[in-house]
């Protein structure tokens, strides 16, 4: 049991000044896992605070590049050598299958964070331009953005996490960060980590909670600029207020993804990559290609293989290896999930399988793998983000209408194509409006900007243009 009574602020852990706490609890068998307090007005005013000083301090401030780098390094070193600790503790609290936690909440955090480090030491701080007009010089300087107030939601905890931490730290910037309610135990490892590393104080502080802990740090005076990755409910509240205050904003938000299959494509192989292009993480994965496009000339072909597909996926105990599909993170998204599946019933789509809770699962929050067919692409399963296992293959008629179906939504994160002709299938992402495309796999790139068009959020992460998020840049003209 994970009983906490401290928040880490100003790089000590202090009482919390609130009195409410927050329990957390298994996903896959509703027993208690521990509670922390949940940050208070009182509380985020101190970590702003302390984050506010620590920018201007020396010990922080007057790093070099090379320096930052080091600590960073050594932070990596620490949160490596606790990777399957904090592997364990995601799964145990979302229901993340421990295969997938290993490799993203446990190694992909620290090489997320060994790649900003390296980074920053190529990036140029002061950049000296001939102006146009052959006058003079203008230098170009990059500095910190300022106290970032960073969000993180529960499917990839850890990792979305570092997704702003690592660019932030790179940047000289310094962070309060407010983990998800539902996965808040494994953001207590990265504090012990950051104190181990000897990150200096008030450069990371950690203020937990819902809602009202949220809105408070979003619109906190001290505040330079948010990044927040979640649902795009929130991240349009969000917009709003750092709109008003004119305030720099990241939002990585929701998404209804297409994943479109040429009838050119091999079945066997097209299958095996939709299920994890698919149905990763229990389909709790913001860029999956939940609507799966397929010819009508090969619909039954598919529907049946990716029906197969789907009932064959292991079921079960998140932290067995062998699981594929575990539980979704709570009993409210469980009933969020089965409520869509009875919508896709009432509107007429057909379920191949799946379609309820698993009969030999009477405790833990799962839901079936369900797959529907016959779905009209203007239906509520068609059209709102899910955040489960539940996949509607959808009939086009050639390729022009696959893309206009896979166009046709409010969303624009991910999307994938299928096909034996690669350039064909590249002539089809191109012409997807989506953030970010797989031709026949979907792994996300730690160097290449990640993030949404249209209902699915704005600015991009990763890359170096997710490092250069976290700079305000400043034009210095000089005479001759």
């Amino acid at each position: 049991m994970h009983e906490h009574s401290t928040l880490f602020i100003d790089g000590t852990w202090a009482s919390s000044r609130g009195s409410e706490r927050i329990e957390v609890f298994s996903a896959a068998t509703e027993e208690k896992l521990g509670s922390f307090p949940e940050a208070g007005p009182a509380d985020i005013d101190a970590a702003v605070a302390a984050a506010r000083a620590a920018l201007r301090a020396p010990e922080w401030r007057d790093l070099s590049r090379e320096e930052r780098s080091q600590l960073m390094h050594r932070f990596a070193d620490v949160l490596e050598s606790r990777a399957a600790e904090r592997a364990q503790t995601v799964s145990q609290q979302n229901g993340m299958p421990i295969a997938i936690a290993s490799f993203a909440e446990g190694d992909g955090v620290v090489a997320l964070l060994r790649y900003y480090a390296d980074l920053v030491t190529t990036v140029e701080l002061e950049e000296e331009r001939t102006r146009l007009d052959g006058t003079g010089t203008t230098l170009v300087q990059r500095t910190p953005v300022g106290v970032v107030a960073a969000i993180a939601p529960w499917n990839f905890p850890a990792v979305l996490a570092m997704f702003k931490l690592a660019p932030i730290l790179a940047s000289g910037s310094t962070v309060v960060f407010k983990p998800s309610p539902e996965t808040t135990l494994d953001s207590y490892l990265l504090a012990e980590a950051a104190l181990e590393a000897g990150l200096p104080a008030g450069v990371l502080n950690i203020v937990p909670g819902g809602a009202e802990t949220g809105k408070h740090l979003v619109s906190h005076p001290g505040v330079d600029k948010v990044a927040f990755t979640g649902s795009t409910r929130a991240g349009r509240q969000i917009g709003a207020v750092c709109g008003e205050l004119l305030r720099p904003v990241t939002l990585e938000l929701g998404g209804k993804s297409a994943g479109i299959i040429l009838e050119d494509a091999p079945v066997e192989e097209t299958v095996a990559g939709l299920a994890t292009a698919s149905l990763l993480n229990t389909g709790q994965t913001c860029y999956m290609s939940t609507r799966i496009l397929a010819p009508q000339s090969r619909y039954g072909e598919f529907v049946e293989a990716i029906t197969a597909m789907a009932s064959s996926l292991p079921v079960g105990d998140p932290l067995d290896p062998g699981t594929f599909v575990g539980p979704v993170v709570s009993r409210t998204q469980r009933e969020r999930v089965l409520g869509y599946i009875d919508a896709g019933r009432s509107e007429g789509a057909r379920i191949t399988t799946g379609g309820g809770v698993p009969q030999d699962r009477d405790r833990g929050w799962f839901v079936e793998p369900t797959v529907f067919a016959d779905v009209d692409n203007r239906s509520t399963i068609a059209r709102e983000e899910i955040f489960g296992p539940v996949l509607s293959v959808i009939p086009y008629a050639d390729e022009e209408e696959a893309v206009a179906l896979a166009n046709d939504s409010e969303y624009g994160l991910g999307g994938t194509v299928w096909t034996a002709d690669r350039d064909r299938g590249l002539g089809v992402a191109r012409r997807v409006e989506t953030g970010s495309f797989g031709v026949n796999r979907f792994d996300l790139d730690w160097g290449a900007p990640f993030g949404g068009v249209k209902s699915s959020g704005i600015g991009r992460e990763l890359g170096p243009e997710g490092l250069e998020a976290y700079f305000s840049l400043k034009s210095i003209f000089l005479g001759t």
